[in-house]
């Protein structure tokens, strides 16, 4: 009984940093994120440009539903880093997001 009172007086005081810090320094050494080790590896796909994909050649603001697809939850764009389309496209994309809004096919804001 003695023993349980000394753990729960410790952990309270803020004691057993020691272990807290060892584990902590294991985790660095690993590297990476952290992810563990085992198991079957995350594989990125490669992002495609969907409008080359799909053979677009002109990216039509009047399209809402398209252009929704490449708007964030807050209502911004999503970068080209997260669409995976051609700077030409996203330049485009941009232009037609921006058209859309001017005319009220799109929100400004997010939903909600």
């Amino acid at each position: 009984m003695a023993d349980y009172d000394n753990d729960a007086q410790n952990t309270r005081s803020g004691g057993g940093s020691e272990r807290d810090s060892d584990s902590r320094d294991s985790r660095d050494s690993r590297g990476g994120r952290g992810g563990g080790g085992g198991g079957r590896r995350f594989y990125r796909r490669k992002k495609v440009d969907y409008f080359s994909v799909n053979k677009i050649d002109l990216i039509d603001y009047k399209d809402a539903d398209t252009l929704r697809q490449f708007i964030g939850d807050g209502g911004k764009i999503l970068p080209r880093r997260h669409t995976g389309l051609s700077a030409l496209h996203q330049r485009m994309l941009k232009r037609a997001i921006k058209r859309a809004r001017n005319i009220a096919l799109l929100p400004f804001a997010g939903e909600g």
